[in-house]
């Protein structure tokens, strides 16, 4: 019974996460435990163990009134951008180091079909191949320590990211990025995987920053 209860916990926490991080709850909005205990169906206990742990990745403040949608804020998104122009480089470089040639056509495949969502201008689809292109890297670079660090930063922009690419010469310029850095994998060139991929980190916070989407 435990385990059962910690597994619908979890279940919660990564529902009201993506909601939080995705627009669904807007930032400031108040919550309550029987307000999302209805929406889930699910009891208030493990709606309070995720909201708890909610509080702890600073998405909520628990106040008086209610819980309280924090979400990420534009000093946030600086933030996040900083660490991940100082370890995802790396992550690409290793990634160049260590790609099989099923690897590489894994990337390939997920270029490819970003592509094919660019020219459809299918802001989710081109979001989620994003997603998969970037996780991709940082499975390939083999340190889980770099993985665990690098995945949650993405997905908290994820409302952002979508925003961003919702941009045609955006997603347009991200799909060049993408296939600039994939390219530099498969030539095993560590450097200028690097390279590329800073300057894709700096593209796409450049493009966050200055949309008015916080």
């Amino acid at each position: 019974m435990e385990h059962k209860m910690i597994s619908i916990a979890d279940q919660v926490f990564e529902r009201l996460e993506m909601d939080i991080l995705s627009g669904v709850y807007e930032r400031d909005e108040i919550l309550t435990e029987s307000r999302l205990s209805e929406q889930l169906g699910v009891s208030r206990t493990p709606i309070r163990e995720a909201v708890r742990r909610l509080d702890q990745e600073h998405l909520v403040d628990l106040t008086s009134k209610g819980i309280r949608v924090v979400g990420i804020s534009r000093q946030d998104i600086a933030d996040i951008s900083e660490i991940r122009l100082r370890l995802e480089g790396l992550a690409a470089r290793w990634a160049a180091e260590r790609a099989t040639e099923e690897d590489i056509r894994t990337l390939r495949e997920i270029v490819e079909l970003q592509e094919f969502y660019t020219a459809k201008s299918d802001a989710d689809s081109i979001k989620n191949q994003d997603s998969r292109f970037h996780q991709t890297i940082y499975a390939l670079c083999g340190s889980n320590a770099m993985r665990d660090t690098l995945e949650p930063l993405h997905r908290k922009l994820l409302k952002y990211r979508r925003v961003s690419v919702s941009a045609k010469s955006r997603a347009q310029q991200s799909l060049a990025e993408h296939r600039a850095i994939c390219e530099a994998i498969a030539a095993h060139d560590g450097a200028e995987a690097e390279r590329l991929t800073i300057e894709h980190v700096k593209n796409a916070r450049e493009s966050i920053l200055n949309r008015q989407v916080l």
